[in-house]
């Protein structure tokens, strides 16, 4: 371990953190850029050649889950930040930079959405609502959830309440956990917060193609499923070389 990975710390140690510091305000800077770009884009696209005759409204499952899951993205970016000072390891590294870009990225994209909508970015009802409405098909969904962690179905009313915790999200404590550990026990913590934290985004991927018709958002969650999915497998296989 070097110096970058310390927490707290003395005056001695203000310098050894300064490279951190730029990493990760490269980082965030790279992704608010692109989110400014997605946005730019995506309303010029949507614009011009938008298929869909019906445009999301404010309660509409389409916003509920561009809301609900800027949320869970911006989770995921922060505990990828966190790791990738904690620990020395490239592939724990390399994962964890390429996840803070491809979700930042997929944040702004959700952002660009409800700009694009003309609904307000701010939720109009309680999180999680969303996921407790009807399918497609007029249920709600009654299969259970596979071992991986997605579904073979969607979630039944009982499973998610409005304004309940979204699936996946760590806790405080667990944030706080992250953020004092330091070496393989950072590696760890993260992948394992990280595994449950993408079964939660699968999770609601998948509700999301149940109840939505909107050909950009089923593309989306569609690519954001197997993306996850795949991750959720390499990072499975890093964390039993860890045990």
């Amino acid at each position: 371990m070097t110096d970058s990975g310390a927490t707290g710390g003395s005056s001695s140690d203000e310098a050894s953190g300064r490279a951190p510091g730029r990493r990760r305000t490269r980082v965030v800077v790279a992704a608010a850029l692109t989110l400014v770009l997605v946005l730019l884009v995506g309303v010029a696209v949507g614009r011009l050649s938008s298929p869909n005759p019906v445009t999301p409204g404010t309660e509409s499952v389409e916003a509920g889950f561009s809301r609900d899951m800027q949320v869970h993205h911006e989770q995921a970016v922060r505990m990828a930040m966190i790791v990738r000072d904690r620990t020395d390891d490239p592939a724990t590294r390399s994962m964890a930079y390429d996840m803070a870009l491809t979700q930042s990225q997929q944040a702004g994209q959700m952002f660009a959405w409800l700009e694009l909508w003309g609904v307000s970015q701010a939720p109009a009802e309680p999180t999680m609502t969303w996921m407790t409405r009807p399918t497609l098909d007029g249920s709600y969904g009654d299969h259970e959830h596979t071992p991986s962690g997605g579904t073979e179905g969607s979630p039944t009313p009982a499973a998610h309440q409005p304004g309940g915790r979204m699936p996946g999200l760590a806790t405080d404590d667990q944030m706080a956990a992250l953020q004092e550990a330091s070496g393989v026990e950072a590696e760890r913590r993260f992948l394992t917060l990280m595994i449950a934290h993408h079964r939660g985004g699968v999770e609601m991927a998948d509700a999301v193609l149940a109840r939505s018709e909107n050909r950009q958002v089923r593309v989306f969650a569609t690519g954001m499923l197997q993306s996850q999915e795949s991750e959720i497998d390499a990072m499975e296989d890093m964390l039993a070389e860890r045990e």
